[in-house]
């Protein structure tokens, strides 16, 4: 499936359609957006240009002018007075659509006051702003979705199967049930069944999270999206492409995306207040004061011209510019970090986490395996990997693999090795140098009564004995991360309260993981329907207590979770597509010490935002006290926007020097 830039996606009806997070910024995400946007706000400040020169060289009776003016606020400003009327329908009314609507309306108003200037070039300059505004903020969305779609791997977009004698390559859900599919090692599986010939080793990493390959022959059952390893198998399809485990799974996706609440960006939480107050101040202003002063048809004029006024310095223009200005910087930063951000709306809900979830395999851990201890009886350490990487020289199965790369020498160190014999379920024996050498599981070892103990780690344990004597075991397990330890300190001294890890694989190992890393709650031996519901139940607490959740994961099994939790953030080169369409935030490397970088960097993007709110209103709140006294004049209020605007722009620019 190709994945176009934007995520709208081929007609095939099981895609997983977990885009539009934002409402808000719908009409700069459609392909284009951006250009669209661009030709808007250019051919709007020509036609400015023309209308202000008009008004300069030539009288015009006001009503004309206005229809000048007109032509270039209608172009800009269009989107955002049909998004302020269907808000006010929805009975939202006020959001930022309807404040810029309310205050350009005023300005476009005032001049047919008697006895007052025209303000019309400032309407159109503040929808201007506005616009120019959302441009950079969707930009930097719409550069990290684009990254993002470059991230994107192939789901099983073809299947092998035998049909007359012939394999053909068809699309998956052509395939009927009892139909026989070959699958070569390296390829997916395509579809649930059951093994009909052939015996391999599956990686089900994406799908359970389990880190341990496993194991299958003949009428073993095989989840669709596992990746066969070792052999060639055939399988005898039971489920139809739509009834398999990875449809069923993207399904989950989608309604959990469905369910998911919507965070809100900075300047919608923003205007959600600020408009109100000022609308009613304005109404307020132009209605109580000539209702006491005697007569209220000579003074309402005078007063509704304060009000207009009121309305038209109290207009956010420093902020319409400089917040989603100081949001693109922030997106910017962090993807210079590694770490995407979908949309500012996410920055919000970052800076102030309170719960962190993390799956284990693939992000606290490596999701490979590794050896992590050697224990040996009657030798040493380097014998006992030396023999197990010989015996082990021609198997193709992970284990194998892994001991080989403990011991490389041994491809070149000339030992005789011959009678190889896998024994189906156990493990391997050999005669290496002359000794009858067995790797493998307690059964093996109890067939070559060999007395075996087991190991005080967790883990993997693979067991040896030399001429049918215990020679010790060697323990792999998927290895740590280096920087999980700290990823998780460091996100505790940032403030959040409870950190929590999931994962599907046995309680011994979780428990092992989880007292290493510090990590106070962690939940064991998961499917991934089950890390769902936890998930809920941890989202249910936060959300009773007005905090916000933040799951960190990959693999396909991840996806639901990913799209259910407040921000979800994908670990990203590992990461499955699916579970890098769900997320809200993809960190480009394996460092889950990201996460916390992340949190930083929202805080420090919000610190700013909050900056520049309170320094513009501080300043226009000052100016209309002097006004209301009298002591106001025509440039304090210029002083009050423009200026207000630029310092406000040039402390927003600071958020793009994001430094760790």
């Amino acid at each position: 499936m190709s994945h176009h830039h934007h995520h709208h996606h081929e007609e095939t009806s099981h895609e997983c359609h977990c885009h539009e997070h934002h409402e808000q910024h719908h009409h700069e995400h459609e392909h284009g957006g951006v250009k669209k946007q661009l030709t808007l706000i250019v051919a709007t400040t020509l036609l400015l240009l023309v209308a202000i020169f008009i008004e300069k060289h030539y009288e015009l009776p006001l009503w004309q002018l206005l229809l000048i003016y007109l032509v270039p606020y209608l172009l800009i400003g269009h989107d955002t007075l049909k998004e302020a009327v269907e808000g006010v329908i929805a009975g939202d009314a006020f959001n930022e659509h309807f404040l810029m609507s309310v205050a350009t309306t005023g300005a476009l108003a005032i001049g047919f006051l008697p006895g007052a200037e025209t303000e019309f070039p400032e309407a159109v300059f503040v929808m201007l702003f506005f616009q120019v505004g959302e441009l950079f903020e969707g930009y930097a969305e719409g550069k990290s979705r684009a990254s993002i779609a470059h991230l994107m791997d192939i789901r099983p977009d073809e299947a092998h199967v035998e049909r007359s004698g012939k394999v053909e390559s068809v699309s998956p859900d052509t395939v009927t049930i009892g139909e026989i599919l070959v699958v070569k090692p390296g390829e997916k599986v395509p579809l649930d069944g059951v093994v009909v010939e052939g015996r391999s080793s599956l990686n089900t990493v994406a799908l359970t999270g389990e880190s341990a390959p496993r194991d299958v022959e003949e009428d073993d059952e095989v989840i669709s999206g596992c990746i066969n390893l070792t052999g060639v198998l055939k399988i005898r399809t039971t489920k139809s492409f739509g009834e398999s485990t990875v449809s069923k799974i993207l399904e989950l996706v989608e309604h959990a995306t469905e369910n998911k609440s919507k965070s809100e960006s900075f300047i919608t939480r923003f205007a959600r207040y600020y408009t109100p107050i000022v609308v009613f101040a304005a109404l307020f202003i132009a209605f109580i004061p000539p209702l006491f002063s005697g007569s209220f048809g000579t003074a309402f004029p005078n007063w509704l011209y304060r009000a207009l006024m009121f309305l038209i310095v109290s207009c956010p223009c420093a902020l319409v510019i400089s917040i989603p200005l100081t949001f693109f910087g922030g997106i910017g930063g962090a993807s210079r970090q590694g770490i995407l951000i979908k949309g500012s709306n996410y920055m919000d809900t970052l800076s102030k986490l309170n719960t962190v979830v993390f799956d284990k395999t693939g992000t606290l851990t490596h999701g490979q395996f590794v050896v992590e201890a050697v224990h040996p009886e009657r030798c040493d350490e380097r014998h006992l990997l030396h023999l197990a990487a010989h015996v082990e020289h021609y198997s193709t199965h992970p284990i194998a693999i892994v001991l080989r790369d403990a011991f490389p020498e041994a491809a070149t160190d000339g030992c005789a090795v011959s009678d190889i014999e896998e024994v189906s379920g156990q493990g391997i024996r050999a005669i290496v140098g002359g000794q009858r050498v067995c790797v493998g599981n307690t059964k093996l070892m109890a067939s070559e009564g060999a007395v075996w103990h087991d190991c005080h780690l967790s883990g993997t344990i693979i067991h040896v004995s030399i001429d049918g004597s215990y020679a010790g075991h060697i323990v792999i397990n998927d290895a740590i991360k280096t920087d999980s330890l700290s990823a998780i300190e460091s996100l505790k001294s940032l403030g959040v309260e409870r950190v929590v890890m999931l994962t599907g694989d046995q309680e011994h190992v979780a428990a092992h993981v989880a007292h290493q890393l510090h990590i106070d709650e962690y939940h064991s031996e998961l499917l991934p329907t089950d890390k769902a519901s936890h998930v809920e139940k941890l989202l249910a607490e936060c959300h009773a207590n007005n905090r916000s959740l933040a799951f960190v994961g990959d693999g396909i099994n991840d996806a639901p979770v990913l799209a259910l939790s407040d921000v979800g953030i994908a670990m990203g080169g590992l990461g499955s597509d699916a579970a890098i369409e769900a997320s809200d935030v993809v960190i480009m490397d394996d460092y889950p010490t990201k996460v916390s970088l992340a949190m930083k960097i929202a805080r420090r993007t919000l610190g700013i935002a909050w900056e520049n709110v309170i320094f513009a209103i501080g300043v226009k709140v000052a100016v209309l006290l002097l006004a209301v006294f009298g002591l106001g004049t025509l440039w304090m209020a210029v002083f009050a926007d423009v200026g207000v605007t630029v310092l406000a722009v040039l402390n927003a620019i600071r958020a793009l020097r994001m430094s760790h």
